[in-house]
């Protein structure tokens, strides 16, 4: 499993648009749109076509954005897909290499480098797999489909910002098939935005410098809300008696008084002061986490809970910590019958977004209602029991 398919789920915000061309019709037609466009975007019609010129629609890209099945794997089977001992060993080797770059990003940024380690990993395997996918065609091909073209269609104009400042060749420059470039894959915006000269040399190359890339990472991380000085998950263990019902993101109380309900560190000692969510990925007989407001600046880079999940407690096993305690979750649905349920919750007038059988946030806070409603556990967990009941 290739690492750029971590990029799938980034979490991109739309954007106010100006007067354009509509999604579909000829591929033709649209980039004439776009290099109609261009001069309201600070482009000059000469550069934009230009930029055009070799772009050509990509099916494969498409293809891609509509395989999303990784996605599907509960949280226990993903991340110890993803983690293993040669990741750790590389991720501190790295640190080690590149310990210089990380004491000025966590003297400038307040980001831990475990935290930049474990996106470097799982996005593109410490930088040796930064995807193949020709970036223009990619963004061009998605912004020309109409399933979000409002989400693409930005990063399109800041890619061809980035072509005028010489930073961009849309005939050579490869990434993610989402658009996603570099070694901790940044969108053509956020370079513009957060790139940075990480080693001097005068130039932002996130392909090829590591400290550029490491540094440009957390500089988006610090402009997405990162805190300075302070965790951003523990593992925990909980009473079996608990009201699992206060489990999920959408319940935040200090640790402190996650403590007073019985809530307790399973290594170390909670964060007391700052507030936090008590987090079951795969419910209350699973592994159990407290999760800090840090936590919730990974959302703002991938929108796959599971892969954020992943991502923040891999960044503590790289810092030291222990191997989690899995527990014997309750059996989980599989892909199609996560759909069923996706199904079943929306025709009761749950808003599930896209019935693609990935156990996102939004089916997570419907299973627990229903499961309130039916006197069931309200650990957010659905069971074949569940989708039974339904």
């Amino acid at each position: 499993m290739r690492s750029h398919f971590f990029a799938a789920l980034i979490a991109f915000t739309p954007l106010p648009l100006l007067a354009q061309t509509s999604c579909g019709g000829a591929f033709s037609t649209f980039l004439d749109g776009l290099a109609a466009e261009a001069p309201t975007h600070g482009i000059d019609t000469d550069t934009a076509k230009t930029f055009l010129r070799s772009v050509r629609s990509d099916p494969a890209v498409l293809r891609a954005d509509g395989s999303q099945g990784v996605f599907q794997r509960p949280f226990v089977d993903f991340s110890r897909r993803l983690i293993s001992n040669d990741r750790i060993d590389r991720g501190r080797r790295n640190a080690q290499q590149y310990d210089s770059t990380f004491d000025i990003i966590e003297g400038e940024y307040g980001v831990d480098r475990n935290v930049l380690l474990a996106f470097w990993a799982f996005e593109t395997d410490y930088g040796t797999f930064q995807g193949d996918f020709n970036t223009a065609n990619a963004l061009v091909t998605l912004a020309h489909d109409c399933r979000r073209p409002e989400l693409f269609r930005p990063q399109i104009f800041a890619a061809m910002e980035l072509f005028k400042r010489g930073d961009f060749d849309p005939v050579t420059t490869t990434g993610a098939w989402a658009g996603e470039i570099g070694m901790v894959q940044m969108l053509p915006r956020d370079i513009l935005e957060n790139g940075t000269d990480g080693d001097g040399d005068g130039h932002v190359s996130l392909r090829t410098s590591a400290p550029d890339a490491l540094m440009s990472g957390a500089k988006m991380l610090s402009s997405l809300g990162w805190r300075a000085g302070e965790p951003w998950i523990d593992e925990v263990k909980v009473p079996a008696d608990f009201n699992w019902s206060l489990s999920g993101l959408e319940t935040q109380k200090t640790a402190a008084e996650w403590a007073a309900l019985g809530v307790t560190a399973r290594n170390g000692s909670l964060a007391d002061n700052l507030t936090a969510s008590l987090i079951l990925p795969q419910g209350r007989n699973g592994p159990a986490f407290l999760t800090y407001p840090n936590f919730n600046v990974y959302f703002e880079w991938n929108q796959s809970f599971t892969y954020v999940l992943t991502a923040a407690y891999f960044a503590t096993r790289l810092a030291g910590g222990k191997i989690y305690d899995a527990g014997t979750p309750d059996t989980g649905l599989d892909g199609n019958q996560m759909k069923q349920l996706q199904s079943k919750l929306q025709t009761r007038g749950y808003d599930v977004g896209d019935i693609d059988g990935i156990l996102g946030a939004r089916t997570r806070i419907a299973v627990q209602q229903e499961q309130q409603r039916l006197g069931l556990p309200a650990d957010a967990w659905p069971t074949p029991a569940l989708l039974s009941k339904l």
